[in-house]
């Protein structure tokens, strides 16, 4: 969904090599799980989350997570995703911490499946989790803090995924 009102303060693209190389995989593997995942560039000039989700041994996630401020700025309402699906549903996720186990602020969604699409996701809209649940009474996000980003699959299903990613812009 494209709104007339957005003003793009900042954008990350996926469009080089070295935009994909430093994302690291955080797969329920830390659990005892058997998914795995990562984030690779694609020749065509975008990044692609991909690998496979098992739901043997308690797991059921996959996820990929790098430290960035590119993001960060004061007054964000939201950021835009363009992303390509594969009929699964994905999680956009941000952290305000540099600690590996700590609170994260998700956005679930659902591209369309073989061709671009524009999600807009608030930040009065993303919910607070530590381990895949919900913090009540958690502090409001503070996009000025933004200092990591992730993509997690996590919709109870089992095989592989695939979601291509252009680019995350700021409003």
């Amino acid at each position: 969904m494209r709104s007339q009102w957005r003003i793009m303060v900042n954008v990350l693209r996926f469009d080089t090599v070295a935009a994909c190389a430093l994302w690291q995989p955080i797969d329920d593997r830390v659990m005892g799980g058997l998914s795995s995942s990562r984030l690779r560039f694609d020749e065509a000039g975008w990044a692609v989350f991909e690998g496979v989700v098992s739901l043997q041994n308690q797991g059921g996630f996959a996820s990929v997570r790098a430290s960035t401020r590119v993001l960060a700025r004061q007054g964000v309402a939201g950021y835009g995703l363009t992303v390509r699906g594969d009929g699964r549903s994905y999680k956009f996720s941000v952290r305000t911490e540099t600690s590996f186990d700590g609170m994260s602020y998700q956005a679930s969604f659902q591209p369309a499946v073989d061709s671009w699409s524009e999600i807009t996701v608030l930040v009065a809209s993303m919910r607070p989790t530590m381990r895949g649940r919900l913090v009540p009474r958690a502090p409001r996000l503070q996009p000025e803090r933004v200092c990591q980003l992730g993509w997690m699959v996590a919709d109870g299903k089992a095989g592989p995924f695939a979601l291509a990613i252009r680019q995350v812009t700021v409003f």
